[in-house]
C-alpha cells in the first residue's frame, strides 16, 4: 500500500502545502487570534506532523512529542467557526500546492483534518487534564488507495 505521504509527494510537497496554508491562516481575520504572529519553526512543525500522520518519518514524535501539540492548543478556546475555517483554508492550500486531486486522497485528507481539528478544539477548551482528548500519539492516517490495476 502506498502511504499518503508518498502519494502526496513526500517532504517537499508537504512543506510547500504547509507554507501556503500558514500564509493563509496568518492573513485570515477569523484565525488571526489563533495565529497572532509568524513563528520561524511553525511550517517545519506542521510539515513534520503531517508527514508522520501520513506514514512518513517520525520527526514530530522524536523532536517534539505529542504533548507539545496538546500544550500548543491548550486554552485557545477554538470556536466552531474557527475550526471550520481552518479546514477550509487547508483544503484550498492543497489545490494551490498542486497536491494530488484524486478523490481517495482528498477524502483521506478531509477526514484527517476533520478529526485533527476536533481533537485540537477539544484540547483548546479543556480546563482540566481529564477534559483533554485521550489521543497521546501522532495518529497514522490510512486511506482507500485507488486500485492501480484500473489505470
Amino acid at each position: 500500500m502506498t502511504s499518503l505521504y508518498s502519494h502526496a509527494g513526500g517532504d517537499e510537497a508537504l512543506h510547500r502545502l504547509e507554507e501556503i496554508f500558514y500564509v493563509k491562516v496568518l492573513d485570515d481575520p477569523l484565525l488571526k487570534k489563533l495565529f497572532p504572529e509568524r513563528r520561524a519553526t511553525h511550517v517545519d512543525h506542521l510539515t513534520w506532523f503531517t508527514a508522520e500522520s501520513f506514514g512518513g518519518p517520525d520527526r514530530f514524535t522524536r523532536e517534539l512529542g505529542f504533548d507539545y501539540l496538546i500544550q500548543v492548543h491548550r486554552h485557545l478556546d477554538i470556536s466552531d467557526e474557527q475550526r471550520e475555517r481552518f479546514v477550509e483554508l487547508y483544503l484550498e492550500a492543497l489545490d494551490e500546492a498542486g497536491l494530488p486531486d484524486d478523490e481517495p486522497f482528498r477524502e483521506a485528507v478531509r477526514e484527517h483534518l476533520e478529526f485533527g481539528s476536533r481533537v485540537a478544539q477539544q484540547n483548546s477548551r479543556a480546563t482540566t487534564d481529564e477534559e483533554l482528548h485521550p489521543l497521546r500519539d501522532v495518529p497514522l492516517w490510512t486511506w482507500n488507495e485507488p486500485d492501480q490495476s484500473d489505470s
